[in-house]
This record gives structure tokens, sequence and C-alpha cells, in this order.
């Protein structure tokens, strides 16, 4: 069964129909995890925001952090300005807290070894930050669920196998089992533990369940996934297993399964194991799945199942279609499990039930209306960090919050988040950009953008070596909001497509056709060069900057074309070439009149990191540049738009000395990029400017590759 409507056409008919106000979450702030280190600690160091909740009334968020063997807490009183509550040291890895009044119970893994593997529930006092419980729970914990009456918890102690050993096959002993443990007084009964033996289940490795996620209905029933086995369990309120069942196979169409760097979503899989990572119920009679794969399959999408074990919905490949259709599909994964939804949540907001369904690959969450389990019903996408690995709903507060595992480290680079995002009336801020149609288009790694010669409400688009197999010009319509992006073509030679191109810029020619700028790279044969392509991409012209010129290249090559009104061509080179001065880079101009080429000196900034530009365009008198440094996040300091004036430009001959240009600050972009209430973006890549001095300004999300494959597409009046 397939989505009744896409996402597109959902937008498409809210933007049609009468203005009513209906609630959306919008992500109101974020929080690096990094805050919560002491003063003095190394801030450098990997952390990480993985399984997460809240405490009772909502002000308060609690994630495990495993990189740093500790939990973290967030004071979310104003959740518009979410504050650092520090960490509490687990000597061991959590792994999964839950909390009851004042008391946080987490999963600790303190195990020495695969084969010898251990684990406690620790309980922590919230006021006073300390351990003040240990209950030993003989194995190594994962998922830790508290039930909706508080009277028990239940931890699946997942001893899992040793992925170096012959390929992570099953079965790997000791077995996984589950623990129940009941509360009394708000304390865990650790004499009172209950173990629940999952042997002999399921139909992949009977002797060696590894239970991976554990969660209660309001009968005090518990859903079991056991990823590796493929397979489902049901444990009745009485704590003996009620039901099992496999979880199954699914046959996909329509996707990419092959990375070769093109988003090519023709390929098929057949019989693929669903091997279900996160489990939640719905209400007593259904719950849903999110289908991660671990070991042989992993079926890119969710599944709603009767409690009996047959399947009311299953996503197939509709969940990931969304995903490729704003932008965040992950090429890089698509010879593995694509998209990978892990995350999963179900909570009622105001009598909307809601299923929360986040993609691990594609740093997205996807928002589901399922009223009626067997037709969920695509409401909205949510940005996260990269890896969205917990998430927590707080419909009291109509709050909801994610947890995002991976840390990219301090230089530089994105780090571990939170986010957080209100309920409220409005439109959806994100995102910006998506594409349409009845043919599904991927695309991604925007890096230029240009204004269409007969019609400024159309721009086109560039992607750049993140799909180095297929660069590719887009067609973007701007009349909605999120703007369109209606057609691609593929840029080719001859009917094939061209490689080793890495398009940083795209300008039209005025005739229907475009000039198209490749960054180049010396060290992986990507030439420096221009290139001319009619209005079907075919390139009429290839032309390699002087060779005099390329001798002094390095992999920072051109970053955008514009053409003037005279018909002469300029470029912008991103930063200094080795025979430049410290602090300057090169503007070229090339007439394809001639085949002349000249150029002129233009003034970087300093900055931590490097500072570079990032694209060319031309307006009235003047030439327009992005100026940028390479940080992100709370490190980002300089995103701007500079300008210089043409008039007066004496551009000289290469190989001599160059002039030095003035340039004039136009706009700071900082607090464009933070409009949308995540870190600050550090690849701000496109601007093309309309007759009407309307800029467009597009991020790349490099293709969604150790980033969180955000596009924030916006524009304003120069």
């Amino acid at each position: 069964m397939q989505f009744r409507l896409t996402f597109c056409s959902l937008i498409a008919l809210a933007a049609a129909s009468p203005a009513i106000a209906e609630p959306v979450f919008n992500r109101i702030s974020s929080f690096a995890t990094a805050e919560n280190m002491a003063a003095g600690e190394d801030r450098g160091r990997e952390t990480s925001a993985e399984i997460m909740t809240a405490n009772a009334d909502g002000m308060e968020l609690i994630y495990s952090d495993s990189p740093l063997n500790a939990i973290g807490l967030i004071d979310i009183r104003d959740p518009n300005a979410p504050k650092p509550l520090g960490n509490i040291a687990m000597d061991g890895e959590p792994t999964t807290t839950v909390v009851l009044g004042g008391t946080a119970f987490v999963g600790v893994n303190t195990s020495e070894s695969f084969t010898q593997p251990s684990g406690v529930l620790r309980s922590v006092d919230l006021t006073s930050k300390s351990v003040t419980a240990n209950c030993d729970l003989g194995g190594q914990p994962d998922s830790v669920a508290l039930s909706p009456k508080g009277d028990w918890l239940a931890v699946a102690i997942e001893n899992e196998r040793d992925e170096e050993i012959n390929d992570g096959a099953l079965p790997q002993m000791p077995a996984g089992f589950v623990v129940r443990l009941p509360i009394m007084d708000g304390q865990v009964d650790c004499a009172g533990k209950q173990v629940v033996e999952l042997t002999g289940l399921a139909e992949v490795a009977p002797e060696d369940p590894e239970p991976e996620y554990v969660d209660f209905n309001d009968n005090g029933d518990l859903v079991v996934t056991l990823q590796e086995n493929n397979h489902i369990v049901v444990i009745g309120a009485d704590g003996e297993v009620a039901s099992h069942f496999s979880a199954g196979a699914v046959d996909l169409d329509g996707i990419d399964i092959e990375k070769d760097g093109k988003l090519d979503f023709s390929g098929s899989l057949k019989g693929v194991a669903r091997e279900p990572d996160t489990v939640a119920w719905i209400d007593n009679d259904h719950f849903a799945t999110a289908n991660e794969g671990d070991w042989k399959g992993g079926s890119r999408g969710f599944t709603i199942w009767n409690r009996d074990g047959s399947v009311v919905y299953d996503a197939g490949a509709s969940f990931e279609h969304e995903i490729v259709r704003i932008g965040h599909y992950p090429e890089g994964r698509s010879g593995k499990k694509g998209v990978e939804p892990e995350a999963l949540k179900y909570a009622e907001f105001d009598g909307e039930k809601l299923l929360f369904v986040g993609s691990e690959r594609g740093s997205v969450i996807g928002v589901f209306d399922v009223a009626n389990p067997a037709e969920p019903k695509l409401r909205q996408f949510l940005p996260s960090g990269i890896g969205p690995e917990g998430l927590v709903a707080i419909p009291q507060r109509n709050l909801f919050a994610s947890a995002n595992e991976t840390d990219l480290g301090a230089d530089g680079a994105a780090r571990s988040h939170v986010m957080i995002y209100e309920r409220a009336e409005g439109e959806p801020a994100y995102p910006t950009l998506i594409s349409d149609g009845e043919d599904l288009i991927g695309w991604g790694a925007i890096s230029g953008l240009t204004v269409d010669a007969k019609d400024p409400s159309v721009l086109y688009a560039v992607n750049d070596s993140a799909y180095g197999k297929a660069p590719s010009i887009y067609r973007i319509e701007t009349g909605s909001m999120p703007a369109r992006i209606t057609s691609v073509m593929a840029v080719c030679k001859e009917g094939e497509p061209v490689g080793k191109l890495d398009l940083e810029g795209i300008a039209s020619d005025g005739q229907g056709g475009f000039w198209l700028a490749s960054e180049g790279n010396p060290e992986k044969e990507i030439p420096h060069q221009i290139l001319h392509v009619d209005a079907d991409g075919e390139v009429s012209q290839a032309i390699e900057l002087p060779a005099e010129l390329t001798a002094q290249s390095t992999r920072f090559g051109l970053e955008g074309i514009a053409m003037a009104s005279d018909g002469k061509l300029w470029m912008a080179v991103q930063r200094e070439w080795k025979d430049d001065p410290e602090g300057r880079t090169k503007l070229l101009q090339f007439d394809p009149a001639t085949g002349d080429w000249a150029g002129v000196h233009y003034p970087l900034e300093s900055g931590e990191g490097w500072v570079g530009l990032s694209e060319i365009a031309i307006h009235g008198d003047n030439l327009y540049l992005i100026e940028r440094d390479n940080q992100i996040g709370q490190a980002a300091k300089l995103k701007q738009i500079t300008s210089v004036a043409l008039s007066g430009l004496k551009p000289a001959p290469l190989g001599g000395e160059l002039p030095l240009v003035e340039k004039k600050v136009v706009r700071d972009l900082i607090p464009d990029l933070k409009q949308w209430n995540g870190y600050v973006q550090d690849k701000v890549e496109s601007l093309a400017i309309s007759p009407d001095g309307t800029a467009w300004v597009a991020t790349d999300n490099d293709g969604v590759d150790d980033a969180s494959g955000e596009t924030f597409f916006w524009s304003f009046k120069m």
C-alpha cells in the first residue's frame, strides 16, 4: 500500500485551499551537546545525544551520551532558549533513560566483552544529580521502557554480537532476553526481577535472540523487536509470551540500489527483510516499527501491525520517495539500506494521533496522522541534525524534540545537537525546496543559481561533485512556498552524461543555453574549465583555463560564473592559488568572442578555518559575491554578500600583477541562516538576482554526506 497523497500534493492542496490555520510543527531552537561539558573540559571531544526522554512536567530533557559515558540534561523551561544542566557520569555506556517522578532510570552497559556482557540499571536523583541505586541486569542492556501506569520497567538485554566475527552472522552467544522490574513506591524492586526468555521463537537464529527495542501499551503489554532475528514478540501484562511472528519481507520498486554518484530510482529489490529497530504502540491493538535493517535487511520504510502479526500498512518505498523529493536522499547509502528509518515515536496532540518516523541517514523526521492505522497521512517533514536517534513528544506543552547522535568533531564540522519543535498554527517553515511532478526527481548539493532570461520567476540550478557521475541542471519555479524543482536535465556530450565535473556555477546565456563553471581538482584529475551547453544540456564548448594559470591552481577553483551585459563572463576563484598574495583571490574575466582571459584580485576577510568565495552574480553595474568561512554552527562567523562595481574595473592580462578591487559588504547572511532555528550551515553556495533586484540564495547540503541534508532556499530584495 502506498500513500494516497504525496507530500508535494499535500502542499499543493494546502496552497490552493482557503487559509485555514492548521497546527504544524516548526523548529524553534537547537542545543549542541558539547555545551553540557563543564568549564575547562575539552569541548573538542566527541559527544552525542542518542536516546532521549523528558521529565514529567516536560521542562527537562535527558539524553544518553555514549562517548562521554554520561547522561546529559537540558533545561527547556524556555524552549526557545534551552540551557545546559550538565552531564552525570554513568561509569559505563548509557543506552536508554526513562523518568518517573524525580528519578531517572538509566540502562548502562558495563560489558567487558561481547562474550561476557553485563549491565546495570542505575537510579539517578535528578535534583542532586547523583546515582542512588543500582540493579544488576545480568546482561548488556539496550532499550528501557516504563509502563504508562508507572508500575513496571522493561529492559531489552541485547547481548549484541561482534560484527567483526563471521561477518556479523548469528548465532553468537550468549543469547539475549527481556527483564521486567516492578516499581514499588517510585523505586525499582530488584528482588522482584523477572526474566522473559526469548529463545526458540525466531526463524533466524532462534537460539540467539537479540532484543533491540521494547514498548508498553496502556494495558501493560510489551512489544519487543528482535532486529537481527527479523522477529517481533508480544509479552502480556502477566510476563508471558502472548504471541510472536516473523517481521517478514518487502518488495521494493523505484529505488536507488547502487552507490555510484547518481540519483537513479529505477532499481528494485525483492524479499528485503524488514529487520525492525524501534517499535511503538499506537493503541492497545496496533503498533508501528521502523524498519532500519541491520544484518541482511532494511526495507527503507515503516510498518503498522496488528498485535497478532498481520500487517495493517507498509510504507514500501514511499517513505523514501518523499525524502527524495525534499532533497534528503543519502546516495552514499544506496548500496545498503537507503534512508534507514530508525527512530519512532507515537503521541497524541490535542486528539490528533501522530506517528513520528526518523530517518537516520536522511536526517529528517516524517510526521504522520495515523488516526486510521491502515491509511497513514503524511503531514510534514521536520529538519533535524545529523542522525536522529531519539524522539521525544511533550504534548502538554505542544513540544517535540529530537536527539541527533552524529558528532563530526570541533574542527569546523557539525556537532551533535538536540532540536526542539513547537506545534502551533501556521505554515511549515521547512522544506524550502522540493521536487514536484509525477516523475521522481532526486536532487541535492545545489551549488549554483541563475535566473531564466525570459521568466524571472524561474531559476536554474546545478549540483556539484556529490553526484559526480550525474552533473545536472534543475529548473526551479519560485512562485510557491516551498519552491519547486519541476524538471532536470543531465549535462551531456553526444547524449552521454559528462563525467569528471564539479559544477559550482551556472549563468544563462540569454539564448536558452547556459555557461557552467566546473571547480576542478588536480588531485582527482577534474579539470578547471567552463562549459557552454544548449537548452537540452548538450555541451557545445568545453574551455579549460589557461595552462599558465592552472599550473598555479589548487582544488579550490571556480565557484560561480556570471555574464555581463557586454557578453563577457566573470568567474570567482574560491581561495588563493599558489601565485596569489595571502588574503587575495582572483576574479577572472573571459571573452567568448576573442578567447581572451584577464583578472583582478579580490581581498578576502580573515577568519577561523579558511575564508573564500562561493558564488558570483551580476545585477546592474555590480558584481555580487558570496564570501564565507568554512565554519558551521556556533563557530560560523562570516557568511556575507559583497559587491564590486563593474564600472572602472580594469582587469589585467593573466601572468602579471592584477589590480586589487574595492568591495562593499551588502548583507550579513548569518541572521538569515538562523531563521530556521537550527545550527548555522557552512555552505552558502548559490546566488541569483532577478531584474527587479530580488536575490535568491541557497545552501549546499553536501548530498547528505556527513551533513544534515538541510537545503535553505530564500529570497530578499537587494
